[in-house]
């Protein structure tokens, strides 16, 4: 219990700072050098990186469609706890760990949908001809969010030792891929991406402070 309450309180030290991280990108260098004369924070270094990485709508596309992995994923674990609820025929009689992983993923999803709503910057990049927001990268805070979720449940569920080495090497590699390719894309400013990552390690730190306290 003891390691749980210090993984809680480590993940709302990052969830603090993605907050603080968020007033900045708000408040220093702030420059109208987006799309359409956007402002963007940090926009000496933004614009710098942007430049630097370029614009690959193939790698945009690939990392796009890959995102939907992250989906699957919580998609199958959804359908073991309902599995599980059906047979044992009570909630309280289903695995905590899914039930804790069911309720995180909510706020995973919560998190996407409000910050397609709260628009705190916009992308580099029109897509489709559209103006579309930028902070947090949402591929991103998915991928970082979801996957290290499916890293432990193979962990703990998964008997034989090789075939689980594998699969979470597999699921880590993955995982560095789809943040680079997203990061070197350039369809998100290097701070959306800072941001994404920033809120994920807080919120998967308090889900696994959670698992630790029910275990």
């Amino acid at each position: 219990m003891k390691n749980g309450k210090k993984e809680i309180g480590f993940g709302l030290g990052f969830v603090v700072l993605f907050i603080i991280w968020t007033f900045l990108i708000q408040t220093v260098d702030v420059k109208p050098l987006g799309q359409n004369g956007t402002n963007i924070g940090f926009a000496t270094f933004n614009v710098w990186f942007h430049n630097l990485t370029g614009v690959s709508m193939t790698m945009y596309t690939i990392t796009d469609w890959l995102g939907l992995v992250a989906l699957i994923v919580c998609l199958v674990f959804a359908v073991i706890g309902f599995i599980q609820l059906i047979s044992r025929r009570s909630l309280f009689k289903v695995d905590k760990d899914i039930i804790v992983l069911g309720v995180y993923y909510i706020v995973v999803i919560s998190f996407y949908v409000l910050f397609e709503i709260i628009q705190v910057n916009y992308r580099p990049v029109l897509i489709d001809g559209r103006l579309e927001a930028s902070y947090p990268s949402s591929t991103t805070l998915m991928i970082l969010c979801v996957m290290p979720t499916l890293i432990d449940q193979m962990n703990r569920r998964i008997q034989h030792v090789t075939i689980r080495r594998v699969l979470c090497i597999v699921t880590m590699l993955f995982s560095a891929f789809m943040v680079i390719g997203r990061l070197v894309s350039g369809v998100h400013w290097f701070t959306d991406i800072a941001g994404a990552v920033i809120l994920s390690i807080g919120l998967y730190s308090i889900y696994e402070g959670f698992v630790k306290l029910f275990d």
